[in-house]
């Protein structure tokens, strides 16, 4: 069985469907990106699986069924970054990455030493290395988005969903924090959803990726394997006329590269 099933989701805000019957399915250690042109459903669909949307069709994780679930259940399985944190409030970087541990505490606990510690090196590992006391408002947006990474690198989270979590970094961070992401899924049984306003990055780092249009799924890709045709044809519904290419950097390693072509 998939380690995450998605069946048949209809979610939208009020009486306007944005996303209806999308069911896929995702394999453990599988990190799936999610394409689609600006109002597709992407935020959507990743609200509804976590539960923050109310929806119809259901979604198992591990064999759980979510929506069986109370919200701290399923915060101690699904960490959800969204595009803004919501934080609002003076309050230090390592507590932000602590609130990490917040679904394992009982009512009052005070996080351990050895949880700390973990946060340190949460900050470390993101590149926030220092910023530990700093007022987590006055980090730059970009700064903003990885300590929240961090917090969930030190969470015991299955599952990670995260909106555009490029959109607000440069051009290095972006590629660090999908790297990142990959070393996060390798040590244990996990999986990952992102959502990503670049599809460069989607292609070279994704295993799958899920392309969303008109509310519902276009179709799916493998960028390691699909030809490059197959790609350009699909990818060019979403942004218009398209061509890829393969370039290698410095040490060998394929890249592909996505280019805007005139519109026939």
């Amino acid at each position: 069985m998939s380690f995450l099933c998605v069946n048949k989701i209809t979610a939208g805000y009020g009486k306007q469907k944005i996303i209806e019957n999308v069911s896929f399915q995702l394999d453990c250690g599988c990190l799936l990106g999610v394409l689609g042109a600006n109002g597709s459903g992407k935020t959507t669909l990743l609200k509804a699986i976590c539960g923050i949307l109310p929806h119809r069709g259901f979604c198992t994780l591990d064999e759980m069924t979510l929506e069986d679930l109370s919200p701290r259940q399923i915060a101690k399985h699904i960490s959800y970054i969204p595009q803004r944190s919501g934080i609002s409030i003076d309050i230090s970087a390592i507590d932000v990455v602590l609130m990490g541990f917040n679904p394992h505490l009982k009512l009052l606990e005070n996080p351990t030493e050895s949880m700390k510690k973990s946060a340190v090196d949460a900050l470390r590992q993101v590149g926030l290395a220092g910023k530990e006391y700093t007022n987590y408002l006055h980090l730059s947006e970009g700064q903003k988005q990885l300590c929240i990474l961090a917090r969930t690198l030190v969470s015991d989270s299955k599952l990670l969903l995260l909106d555009e979590p490029e959109s607000a970094l440069d051009f290095r961070f972006r590629y660090q924090i999908l790297s990142l992401l990959k070393n996060w899924m390798s040590s244990d049984s996990r999986s990952a959803i992102v959502t990503l306003h670049d599809p460069a990055l989607a292609l070279n780092f994704c295993d799958r990726l899920l392309l969303l249009s008109d509310g519902g799924i276009l179709g799916v890709l493998h960028p390691k394997t699909d030809p490059l045709q197959k790609m350009e044809d699909m990818l060019s519904a979403i942004y218009g006329s398209v061509s890829l290419q393969v370039c290698h950097n410095r040490n060998g390693e394929a890249q592909i590269v996505m280019i805007k072509e005139d519109e026939v």
